[in-house]
């Protein structure tokens, strides 16, 4: 069995969780802690939509890649979709379901000419950023037990003589 599919779903993982460990965890609290509220409030946005779009096209293909390992024999895979499935949709609640009623509200205070944290809108965008962030939260809990439980390693089979003459070779 090939060892491409194995490296590239260790990849892909590594892409989605660690971004959205980083950005979740390190980089939308120092910009919280370094600019003001509006301007960190708008490149946090931004950064969750990208890290919204990096999710749906890893976990897609994540699904797809371990669809294509169990049939290949990959048993380790199995368990790991239902993970995977999680995840997608946290990603699909939390940035294409809550996310563009955060941004209405985000644009109709900022139309009345201040920040949604000063506006009417504070309760309602407090409740959905809230609910966000608990989705965000699962998420990034099932993507560490997604890597905690990633197969350590594929058993390639070796050809008859191969491991001889390469020893042979090396020593």
């Amino acid at each position: 069995m090939s060892s491409m599919p194995h490296r590239l779903f260790r990849l892909l993982t590594v892409v989605w969780v660690g971004s959205l460990l980083t950005i979740g965890y390190a980089v939308a609290p120092v910009l919280f802690t370094s600019l003001d509220r509006m301007t960190a409030g708008a490149v946090a946005a931004q950064l969750f939509r990208i890290e919204g779009v990096i999710g749906v096209v890893c976990g897609v293909l994540l699904l797809a890649l371990c669809n294509v390992l169990v049939r290949r024999g990959g048993d380790a895979y199995r368990r790991l979709r239902w993970l995977i499935a999680g995840m997608l949709v946290c990603v699909l609640v939390g940035y294409f379901a809550l996310q563009p009623f955060m941004n209405a509200l985000r644009i109709a205070a900022q139309e009345a000419g201040t920040d949604v944290g000063h506006s009417v809108y504070a309760s309602r965008f407090g409740m959905l950023h809230g609910v966000s962030s608990v989705f965000y939260l699962i998420e990034s809990l099932l993507g560490i037990a997604l890597v905690w439980k990633l197969p350590a390693g594929i058993a390639m089979p070796v050809e008859q003589g191969a491991g001889r003459g390469a020893g042979r070779a090396a020593g």
